[in-house]
């Protein structure tokens, strides 16, 4: 009596599957990026070039981080839960030609947000949790002074506005009328955070 043979299982179809299954998750899998921190570095120093104008020292607005993760600023010992009332304090001081700040007007503090700068000095020891921390509360005040011109100008927050200009959804004719809303308020309170070379000890 002849042996029947067991019949073969046809696996080609299952390799065409399982490509297509790749290709699927694949093509509908979305994969977060980190855009990290947005900052403008100075340009190239030119032999030719004119040395950077002086900045008087009641415009400037010093943040140190030392390698214990303490805050110094401004000579002064400081947790990080103050630091951005302390620099809204500064950059909307508004000493001197401000009609939109509604700060104390110290006349030790900055003359006005267009010559306001924050220099932020970091420890090689510094971690980097406390760094972005340090980071938010100080890009947070000048968001927080944005938001509030903003949202009396145009009766939206500066925020908001952004994230409608960044989003890819947002049609083109809207993006052309919230981007000179966005300059204009970032002229008002214009981004100036100097970062030093950290410091070894």
């Amino acid at each position: 009596m002849a042996k029947r043979s067991a019949p073969e299982v046809n696996a080609g179809s299952m390799a065409d599957i399982a490509f297509l299954l790749l290709i699927f998750f694949l093509v509908t899998t979305t994969i977060e990026t980190d855009s990290g921190i947005s900052r403008k570095l100075p340009p190239e120093q030119e032999e030719n070039q004119p040395p950077p104008p002086v900045i008087k020292e009641r415009n400037l607005f010093t943040v140190i981080v030392n390698s214990n993760d303490e805050l110094l600023v401004e000579d002064k010992v400081m947790e990080l839960k103050d630091l951005r009332a302390a620099a809204v304090a500064f950059l909307d001081n508004g000493a001197e030609d401000c009609s939109y700040c509604q700060g104390a007007k110290d006349p030790s503090s900055s003359v006005n947000p267009k010559k306001a700068i924050i220099s932020l000095v970091n420890n090689r020891g510094t971690s980097y949790k406390r760094y972005i921390a340090v980071q938010n509360e100080l890009v947070g005040a000048y968001n927080e002074l944005r938001d509030r011109v903003a949202t009396s100008q145009y009766g939206e927050s500066f925020t908001s506005l952004e994230a409608r200009y960044n989003d890819p959804r947002t049609p083109q004719e809207a993006k052309d009328k919230i981007k000179p809303k966005i300059e204009a308020i970032q002229e008002l309170y214009p981004e100036k955070l100097s970062e030093a070379e950290p410091k070894k000890n």
